[in-house]
C-alpha cells in the first residue's frame, strides 16, 4: 500500500494527433495514491485519449509517462494491467457471447494443474464481486442478455478484481442506476483508503462533491487546470471548461391539438421467463410539437417500448401504432422508418453507427434513397442532402469525409442525431440522448430539440437523468417494472412525485 499523497503516475509533455485532430498538445498531470481526481471538458478536449495512453490503449506521439518516479512506455493495455492501471470504459468491451464470470476474470482466469480452467472456482469469485457491487445477475449469464447499465457493473467488477494501483473510470455512471451510483461510490471510497489513485471522467458535476479530492480541466487537447475540489465552484468549472458561459434553458411547449403518434396496449414478453413482461399494456399518444419524457428505473422497460413501436421485436410484441391517427402496421425499422418514425439508440457505438465508415456516409445511412441518381447512390447528392443536418447540429469534424470513429463521443452523437433528422420523420424518439455528453453539447443538443418542435416534430424522450426529463418534456410517463405507473404534466409535477412512481409498490396514482 502506498503513502496517502505519493505520486503513482504522472503524464509529461503527452501529445496526440489523429488524422486531421490533434486530440492531446503537451499534457502534464500528476495522479496521487489514495485520491480522486475528477478529470472534466467537453467532449472532444482529449480526457478519453490520455486517458487511452495512460491504459496502453493508444501511444503518444510525444511526452512520457512516469510510474513512480520510473520511466514507462506502454504499447498495449496489458503492458499497464501488469503494472497495476486498470481502465473502465465508458464504451462497452464485454465479450457478449461469454459469461459474466469469463468477462470479469478475461486473461486471468483461475486454473486447475495450471492447464484447464476451474469453473467452479471462476463463477465462485465472480459472484463475490457481483454481490460487492449488489448486482443480481448470474455469474453463468451471457453477457449479451444483459440491459446495458448491467454491463456496465460488469465491466467495474472486472477492473476492480485485478490487483490495481491506478483505476481509471470514463463516465462510469452514465448507464447505472441511483441505487448502483450509491454502491459504487461507497467501493471507490474503499479503494482511496487502500491508496488506490482513481482518475475519473464525468459530466455529471454534482457527483464531483460526494468523491472527488482533485479536479482537473482540459479543453482542445490542452489542460487548462488543475485544483483541489473546493477551490473551484461548479459555474468555475464549467467555464474552465467552455471557455464561455453555458447557458442551461427549459424549453418551452410548443404542443399542438394534432396527434402525431398514439400507441395502445404494447406488450413485450420476456424472452426466458413466459410470464413475465418487460412491457405490459403501454399506452400513451403524443402530439406535434411535444416532448414526452418516458422516465424510469433500469428494467422499467422504457428502452423496449420504443424497441418494440420502431419494429425490433416483431413477431413477439403486441399492441397498436396510429401515426398521424392513422393505424399502422410496422415489422421491421424499415416500415418504422416509412410511416415517419425514428428512433436514436441508447448505445451509440453499437447500434447507431458504423464505425469505420465516414462522417458523411454515417449521416446518410437512413436516408440514402434521396440520394439516388437513376437508381444509383449519387455521393455528391448524399453530401447535399446529410450537410444540412450536419451543420444544424454543429458537428466538429475536419471533413465530412473523416472517419465517425475519429470524432469525440458527442459529435459521433449528433451525427446520429443528424441522420435521423436526414429521414423527415414526424415522431422522434431519443434513448439516453445525452448519456457521457458534456455540458455544452447538452444544451446544444436541447436548443435542437426546442427548435424541431416549434416545427412540429414529435418527440418521445427516454432519460435516466430526471433533470433531463423535467428539462426537456412537456409530458412525462413514469414506467415502472414495464407497466404505466402515473403521468404528469411538467408544471405540475416534483422530483418527488416521479421518483416514488418510478419504484415498484409505490402508491401513486396510475395512468
Amino acid at each position: 500500500m502506498m503513502a496517502g499523497g505519493e505520486v503513482v503516475l504522472e503524464a509529461r509533455g503527452i501529445s496526440k494527433a489523429f488524422p486531421g485532430v490533434k486530440a492531446l498538445d503537451r499534457v502534464d498531470l500528476k495522479l496521487r495514491a489514495g485520491r480522486l481526481t475528477a478529470l472534466l471538458g467537453e467532449n472532444g478536449a482529449g480526457k478519453s485519449t490520455l486517458m487511452n495512453v495512460m491504459a496502453g490503449v493508444q501511444t503518444p506521439d510525444e511526452g512520457e509517462l512516469i510510474l513512480q518516479g520510473h520511466p514507462v512506455r506502454f504499447t498495449r493495455p496489458r503492458d499497464a494491467i501488469d503494472h497495476g492501471i486498470a481502465m473502465i470504459h465508458q464504451e462497452l468491451s464485454l465479450v457478449p457471447d461469454m459469461t459474466v464470470a469469463e468477462n470479469i476474470f478475461l486473461g486471468c482466469e483461475p486454473l486447475h494443474l495450471d492447464m484447464l480452467i476451474d469453473y467452479r472456482e471462476l463463477n465462485h469469485r465472480a459472484r463475490q464481486w457481483l454481490e460487492l457491487l449488489d448486482l443480481d445477475v448470474s455469474p453463468t449469464a451471457v453477457a449479451r442478455r444483459l440491459r446495458v447499465g448491467q454491463q456496465q457493473i460488469v465491466e467495474i467488477a472486472r477492473a476492480l478484481a485485478g490487483d490495481v494501483r491506478m483505476l481509471i473510470m470514463d463516465e462510469p455512471t452514465s448507464a447505472i442506476t441511483e441505487h448502483e451510483t450509491e454502491v459504487l461510490f461507497r467501493r471507490i471510497g474503499d479503494l482511496k483508503r487502500e491508496g488506490v489513485s482513481i482518475v475519473y471522467i464525468t459530466h455529471r458535476l454534482e457527483e464531483l462533491q460526494h468523491i472527488a479530492d482533485d479536479i482537473a480541466v482540459m479543453r482542445d487537447g490542452c489542460m487548462i487546470g488543475t485544483a483541489e475540489l473546493g477551490e473551484l465552484t461548479q459555474d468555475e468549472m464549467v467555464r474552465m471548461m467552455a471557455g464561455r458561459e453555458v447557458k442551461s434553458s427549459v424549453r418551452s411547449s410548443s404542443a399542438t391539438r394534432d396527434e402525431a403518434l398514439r400507441v395502445e396496449n404494447v406488450s413485450l414478453k420476456h424472452p426466458t421467463r413466459p410470464s413475465d413482461y418487460l412491457v405490459n399494456d403501454v399506452s400513451f399518444h403524443v402530439r406535434k410539437g411535444e416532448v414526452l419524457g418516458l422516465f424510469g428505473l433500469m428494467g422499467a422497460g422504457r428502452t423496449e417500448l420504443l424497441e418494440c413501436i420502431f419494429g425490433l421485436h416483431s413477431g413477439v410484441s403486441t399492441g397498436e401504432v396510429f401515426v398521424d391517427r392513422h393505424p399502422v402496421t410496422i415489422n421491421s425499422p424499415r416500415d418504422a422508418v416509412a410511416t415517419g418514425l425514428a428512433l436514436v439508440p441508447e448505445d451509440r457505438k453499437h447500434d447507431g453507427l458504423v464505425l469505420s465508415m465516414t462522417v458523411e456516409e454515417n449521416a446518410s445511412l437512413a436516408s440514402l434513397d434521396r440520394a439516388q441518381r437513376f437508381g444509383l447512390l449519387s455521393r455528391r447528392a448524399e453530401r447535399e442532402h446529410v450537410q444540412p443536418f450536419i451543420e444544424r447540429f454543429r458537428v466538429k469534424s475536419p471533413s465530412l469525409r473523416q472517419l465517425i470513429i475519429n470524432l469525440s463521443g458527442g459529435n459521433q452523437q449528433k451525427v446520429i442525431l443528424a441522420k435521423w433528422l436526414a429521414t423527415d420523420p414526424t415522431v422522434l424518439m431519443l434513448d439516453e440522448p445525452t448519456r457521457g455528453i458534456d455540458v455544452q453539447s447538452k444544451s446544444e443538443i436541447y436548443s435542437r430539440i426546442n427548435e424541431l418542435t416549434t416545427e412540429g416534430l414529435a418527440v418521445v424522450l427516454v432519460s435516466s437523468e430526471l433533470p433531463e426529463v423535467m428539462a426537456v418534456s412537456d409530458r412525462i410517463l413514469v414506467l415502472c417494472e414495464g407497466r404505466p405507473a402515473a403521468e404528469f404534466d411538467r408544471d405540475d409535477a416534483t422530483d418527488e412525485q416521479i421518483l416514488h412512481a418510478a419504484f415498484p409498490g409505490s402508491t401513486a396514482t396510475p395512468c
